[in-house]
């Protein structure tokens, strides 16, 4: 019982935060002061921007200092808003009170918002050693594997070829789910360092699942390196019409890894 009931937890991140956790968690695990609190916030309005949300969640806080889910629920607003410092407070406390189902969060908050790379890995590699690499957790939006979310760290970094292998062994990973962009970033790592023929393989692959205007892009530069016009001008055509059928990675808060704007696309020519 207790192992889903830390499951339930874990995915907390991967959903948003979107609604309180269930009571009877605490109850379960006898900790009838954070039952009662978190009883006390079930409806309230769950905006974090509001300030009947903030009073509400403070209160709690002031019944239960060790209210985890509290200091993770009011923290929202403040990464939301770019008032980072309180942010950093909040989450904290969060994961110092209850470690388990908010590092990852953290982990991925720390590399979305302030390509904080390092602690990033740390956070991460903390999840996956406590739960293993399939049930280490999501991206806030469900867009990205934490362990896909580390390989990219280590790209941003410059380890290029440690970004592969993490990359490369996570899609062997028994009932692991390739995500909507995980062959385009694997196929942009390959591109990064030359290996044009494993580029190539991931930029089909994805097409195959989610085709998007970066990945044809991509594409396009494969087909110029390689001397085929007619390919690089299809591929490039393609780009831009995906492009303005917004067919794009595409995040409301902060750019993703390896994005390509229309003007990029646009200024490719096949003659330089």
């Amino acid at each position: 019982m207790k192992k889903y009931l830390i499951l339930f937890f874990v995915l907390l991140p991967a959903l948003g935060f979107s609604q309180p956790p269930n009571c009877n968690v605490y109850l379960y695990n006898k900790d009838t002061v954070q039952y009662e609190v978190c009883k006390s916030i079930e409806n309230v309005p769950f905006y974090q921007y509001t300030k009947e949300f903030q009073e509400e969640f403070d209160k709690a806080i002031k019944k239960c200092p060790h209210f985890a889910f509290g200091y993770q629920a009011k923290a929202t607003a403040y990464l939301k808003s770019g008032d980072f410092l309180t942010w950093k407070y909040l989450i904290d406390k969060a994961v110092e009170y209850d470690t388990l189902p908010y590092i990852g969060y953290r982990g991925w908050c720390k590399y979305q918002f302030f390509r904080d790379y390092e602690g990033a890995i740390k956070d991460i590699e903390f999840a996956e050693k406590r739960f293993g690499i399939l049930n280490a957790g999501y991206s806030a939006a469900g867009d990205y594997h934490l362990t896909m979310a580390k390989a990219m760290c280590y790209s941003a970094l410059g380890d290029k070829q440690k970004a592969i292998r993490i990359m490369e062994n996570l899609f062997t990973v028994t009932d692991y789910v390739v995500g909507l962009f995980d062959y385009y970033q694997l196929a942009v790592t390959y591109f990064q360092v030359n290996d044009l023929n494993n580029a190539t393989k991931y930029l089909d692959k994805q097409t195959a699942i989610n085709d998007l205007a970066e990945n044809r892009f991509y594409k396009a530069k494969i087909a110029k390196i390689n001397g085929n016009s007619a390919s690089f001008e299809k591929e490039k055509s393609e780009a831009i019409r995906l492009y303005n059928t917004q067919k794009i990675l595409f995040d409301p808060y902060t750019e993703h890894l390896n994005k390509v704007y229309l003007n990029t696309i646009a200024q490719e020519q096949y003659a330089n």
